[in-house]
């Protein structure tokens, strides 16, 4: 029997800003370290169009590291430095 995935809607990343009230290229950096196990999914269109999206456990996942990076804003810094 083949897999099925359980996964049945998405939110794009503005509707995401939208739903916890920030600005979406703060939300942007923050969600970069996030993998595929933590509910984040490209979604591709034309040429090279994509849009960050999530699942419910992706905003989840969102929301905890959010709430790290408010009571810390350095970290971000420390991740997104260039190398």
């Amino acid at each position: 029997m083949a897999q099925v995935n359980k996964v049945h809607h998405v939110h794009t990343i503005a509707r995401v800003a939208e739903m916890l009230g920030e600005d979406v290229d703060w939300l942007r950096e923050v969600a970069i370290e996030m993998d595929q196990e933590d509910g984040l999914i490209w979604v591709y269109g034309p040429g090279d169009e994509s849009v960050m999206a999530f699942t419910d456990f992706g905003i989840d996942t969102l929301t905890g590291l959010v709430q790290i990076y408010k009571v810390d804003p350095d970290l971000l810094k420390r991740s997104t430095r260039p190398k």
